[in-house]
């Protein structure tokens, strides 16, 4: 297909929206993708990459196999993807330390929009594809209820945690960076792209690229054959991660880094929200979260001293995630 420049401005901005949400916990850069127009035609382009198209340079020469490859809209989706998560990384840090209701309730809202922006593109609803809605939304949810592991500081790791990862990444619901969470690797890699490690940065980056390449494959079968229920399965894993991203939370189970010792929040602290906890000490390097529970805001408030659960601003900000994705869905209709 034929783009101009600015078409490819805009890709690289839908790139720099992905990354951005792949680098916050709970948020699936491949919803943005999925929104912006250019999802299947992301999974078609990785899955064309085989030794079939690597054959095209030697017969045909570069032009020909840039074309094949569609090189210059990965360029341009990579560059913003690259550029976001490395910088977007150190702000959803200091979000989700310091204004946590805030940030959530942004993806929330982004969330919700997701959830109708893609249910609608089902042409047909009938039996598999509700039972596929639901599979999709019990999975998530259960993804989202799952403990973090404690972290895993092997360089090695990396590569089969990106593997993993990345595979969550380019599904609309699973975030990648929640998986990361899990696998007890997000840590690990958040600290190698602080401290500028490229060793372990190329190990996560070279399983990456043997997940993304194996399981776009799959992805692209899919979509060819059962597109409806595809669809549908991708609308259960965003409803489902609704959970992850809720606001109000309380901390459950936490565990002490050093000892690695898991203990209920309520044996270290009468508040009931372990960020909070930290803000007081100033220190979010003693403790993590093992697991927590959604609740309603007016519970947050009691369960944390009477502490404001910012309501008001919280509603907004959701208001403004559901805009952000309907911005998305009429930019992605421009560029396809």
């Amino acid at each position: 297909m034929q783009r101009r420049l600015s078409d490819y401005l805009l890709i690289t901005l839908k790139g720099i929206a992905m990354g951005a949400a792949d680098a916050v916990p709970g948020v699936s850069g491949g919803t943005i993708a999925f929104i912006s127009g250019i999802y299947e035609e992301l999974i078609t382009t990785i899955s064309n990459v085989n030794l079939s198209l690597f054959k095209t340079l030697k017969t045909s020469g570069f032009s020909a196999f840039w074309k094949a490859f569609n090189g210059n809209f990965l360029v341009a989706l990579l560059l913003g993807i690259i550029v976001s998560f490395v910088s977007f990384m150190r702000l959803a840090k200091y979000l989700i330390e310091y204004h946590p209701v805030l940030i959530w309730s942004f993806f929330f809202g982004l969330i919700i929009a997701s959830i109708y922006f893609v249910g609608k593109q089902i042409n047909k609803w009938h039996l598999p594809t509700v039972l596929a809605l639901i599979i999709g939304t019990v999975l998530a949810f259960y993804i989202t209820t799952l403990p973090s592991s404690a972290n895993n500081e092997s360089p090695y790791f990396l590569f089969i945690a990106g593997a993993i990862a990345i595979c969550a990444m380019i599904l609309p619901g699973i975030s990648g960076s929640f998986i990361l969470l899990i696998l007890g690797a997000y840590k690990t890699l958040s600290d190698a792209f602080h401290d500028f490690d490229l060793k372990r940065i190329a190990l996560f980056a070279g399983g990456a690229l043997v997940g993304l390449l194996s399981f776009s494959h799959v992805l692209k079968w899919l979509f060819k054959n059962y597109h409806n229920i595809t669809l549908a399965l991708l609308t259960g894993f965003i409803f489902g991660s609704l959970n992850k991203v809720w606001p109000w939370k309380l901390t459950d189970l936490v565990m002490e880094k050093t000892s690695g010792l898991v203990t209920p929040l309520s044996d270290i602290t009468t508040l009931g929200n372990l960020t909070i906890y930290q803000q007081q000490l100033a220190d979010f390097d003693s403790f993590k979260v093992i697991s927590e529970t959604s609740i309603l805001p007016n519970m947050y408030s009691v369960q944390n001293n009477g502490l404001d659960p910012q309501l008001v601003p919280a509603v907004i900000l959701m208001i403004t995630g559901f805009l952000t994705i309907f911005i998305l869905e009429r930019i992605g209709k421009k560029v396809k």
